[in-house]
C-alpha cells in the first residue's frame, strides 16, 4: 500500500490514500473485540479503564472520520524522500515570505507528524494568524523511521544518532544550508544530537522537554522547586513507565498485540497520553485527536516498529556527559511535563540560553495541548537569532 521507490533521493509529493478495505477491516476488528474483565480499582493505577476504552472504541467504529485526518495530512505538504535506504515521509510547507527561515519540527512517541498540525500554518504564514511576517518559517516535519508512513527499518541500528544524521541529510537535500529545530520527547534528543553533529548548520534549538539529567551532586543540592521536579520524575519512573521498560527490552512481544488488536493499541497509547497530558486526555485533546494519534500507528502497522526505537536507544553506547552545547537554545517548561529541569541545570549544559519560560498550563504534548502558546514560544526563541 505504501510503496517507496528505492534510490530516489529527491523530494516528491506523497498524498496519503488509505484503501477503503483497510478501514472496513478496522471496523470488523473493533466489532469483534474480546474485552478483558473490569479493573478492580476506581482509578488509573492498573492502567486503562475498561469503560473508557470501550467508549472510545465505540466512537472509533461509529463516529470517527479518518478521511478528515487524511485531508489534513495531504494539505500540509505530504512528501517523501529516500534517505539511507528508507523512504521517509514528511510534511513540507514553504512560506510565501522570501525572508522565511527553515524550521525542523521533530515528534516523539506516541506521537507523529500530526502533533504539529496546528503549528504549521501559523509558523509558515504568521501574518494570517496574528503574527509578524518577520517570524515566518519554512516548516519541515519528518516522520521517524518505523513511525507513521515512513518505511520500517529491517535491520538494527536506527537509533537517535542515525535519525539525526538522516534529518541533517533531509534538510540539506531540501536546499536549506542552515536551519532551526524544535523537539520534545524523542524529538528533543534528536535535535540536541543534530546540533552537536552540525553546529555550523543548526542555528538554534527550542525544547519543551530539556534533555537534562541531574548529577548526584545536583540532586543532593536541589532547591525545593528542583526537589519537586525530581519527585515528579521519580513518580513517572516507578509508576508510569511500564511502556518504556517493555519497549526497551521486548518491543516485538508487545508488537503482536499492537498489530492485531485495535483496542489493544488504543489502550496502550491512551494510557501513556493520560499519564502525560495536563488533565483528562479526552477533555484536553478530544476524541478525534486521540484517535488520529492511534491511527498513525494502526494504519501503517507501526506499533512494533516504532516501539523498537526504545530498544535501539537502550543499546546505544553511553559516551558519558557531553560538553556544554554551544548552539543557542530556548526552553519552554510546561507544568504537566513529567521530566522538567531548572534553569541552572540547563545553563550548565547549554552555554547560550536564548529563552527560558515556565508556562501556566500544558503538559508533555504541548503542540497538541497548547499550540498557540507553543507557536509564540518558538517565535520568541528564534526572533533575531
Amino acid at each position: 500500500m505504501f510503496v517507496f521507490h528505492a534510490n530516489d533521493i529527491s523530494e516528491h509529493s506523497f498524498p496519503i490514500a488509505v484503501p477503503d478495505g483497510d478501514l472496513r477491516d478496522l471496523e470488523r476488528r473493533l466489532a469483534a473485540t474480546r474485552w478483558p474483565d473490569r479493573e478492580t480499582v476506581p482509578d488509573l493505577s492498573q492502567g486503562a479503564r475498561l469503560e473508557s476504552v470501550q467508549r472510545l472504541c465505540e466512537y472509533w467504529a461509529t463516529g470517527y472520520d479518518w478521511r478528515r485526518c487524511e485531508r489534513q495530512i495531504n494539505e500540509s505538504g505530504s512528501s517523501r524522500m529516500e534517505i539511507d535506504g528508507l523512504g521517509i515521509h514528511f510534511l513540507h510547507v514553504r512560506s510565501s515570505h522570501p525572508a522565511a527561515r527553515p524550521l525542523l519540527l521533530c515528534h516523539g512517541w506516541p506521537g507523529s507528524v500530526l502533533e504539529f498540525r496546528d503549528l504549521v500554518s501559523p509558523l509558515a504564514e504568521p501574518g494570517a494568524h496574528g503574527g509578524s511576517d518577520e517570524d515566518a518559517f519554512h516548516v519541515v516535519v519528518p516522520s521517524m523511521p518505523g513511525f507513521g508512513f515512513s518505511d520500517k527499518p529491517t535491520t538494527t541500528g536506527w537509533n537517535p544518532g542515525r535519525i539525526a544524521d538522516a534529518w541533517i541529510t533531509l534538510m540539506e537535500r531540501l536546499g536549506y544550508d542552515s536551519w532551526f529545530a524544535h523537539g520534545g520527547d524523542w524529538g528533543a534528543a534528536i535535535i540536541d544530537t543534530i546540533s552537536r553533529k552540525a553546529p555550523d548548520r543548526c542555528r538554534g534549538l527550542h525544547f519543551t522537554l530539556a534533555p537534562v539529567f541531574p548529577t548526584p551532586e545536583e540532586i543532593a543540592e536541589a532547591t525545593p522547586d528542583e526537589q519537586r521536579m525530581l519527585a515528579r520524575a521519580q513518580l513517572y519512573a516507578t509508576d508510569q513507565n511500564a511502556y518504556f521498560t517493555e519497549q526497551s527490552t521486548r518491543p516485538q512481544t508487545i508488537g503482536f498485540s499492537l498489530a492485531d488488536s485495535p483496542s489493544g493499541l488504543a489502550s496502550w497509547i491512551c494510557t501513556v497520553l493520560q499519564d502525560v497530558v495536563d488533565g483528562d486526555v479526552e477533555d484536553v485533546l478530544g476524541r478525534d485527536v486521540v484517535l488520529d494519534t492511534v491511527m498513525m500507528y494502526w494504519l501503517p502497522n507501526a506499533g512494533a516498529s516504532a516501539a523498537r526505537l526504545y530498544w535501539e536507544s537502550s543499546r546505544t553506547a553511553d559516551a558519558g556527559a557531553p560538553p556544554p552545547n554551544p548552539v543557542p537554545a530556548g526552553f519552554s517548561i510546561f507544568p504537566g511535563e513529567v521530566v522538567q529541569a531548572s534553569r541552572r541545570w540547563i545553563e550548565r549544559r547549554y552555554s547560550d540560553v536564548l529563552h527560558f519560560a515556565t508556562l501556566p498550563r500544558g503538559g508533555h504534548l504541548a503542540a497538541l495541548e497548547q499550540p498557540a502558546v507553543l507557536v509564540d514560544e518558538i517565535r520568541t526563541t528564534f526572533r533575531g537569532a
